[in-house]
């Protein structure tokens, strides 16, 4: 059974902007946080945002001020808004979603380039 479905990704040039959507298998205010997390090939995957259930939103460094995490509870949708796009954002960017229990959930990815 398929709990989060990203979308969103493809080829954008240098300072371009994409967003990306994972949609989820039932009520999101029902996790504690959901977030987006990229991995490059041969690199352990890394933290990228996360909005928690009361908001609360957390950026890492190397995105903070380009990179916007949103949710839409009407539609069990959170966001990702990446502008000012650098080739080295290119990844694989997961959905990922953990419940107030503990129990965490990943998407299959999307496929994100930034290339001129």
């Amino acid at each position: 059974q398929v709990q989060l479905v990203e979308s969103g990704g493809g080829l954008v040039q240098p300072g371009g902007s994409l967003r990306l959507s994972c949609a989820a298998s039932g009520s999101i205010v029902r996790y504690k946080v959901m977030g987006w997390y990229r991995q490059v090939p041969g690199k352990q995957r890394e933290w990228v945002a996360t909005i928690t259930w009361s908001g609360t939103t957390n950026y890492a460094d190397s995105v903070k001020g380009r990179f916007t995490i949103s949710r839409d509870n009407a539609k069990n949708t959170v966001y990702l808004q990446m502008n000012s796009l650098k080739p080295e954002d290119t990844a694989v960017y997961y959905c990922n979603r953990e419940s107030f229990r503990g129990l965490v959930d990943w998407g299959q990815g999307t496929q994100v380039t930034v290339s001129s």
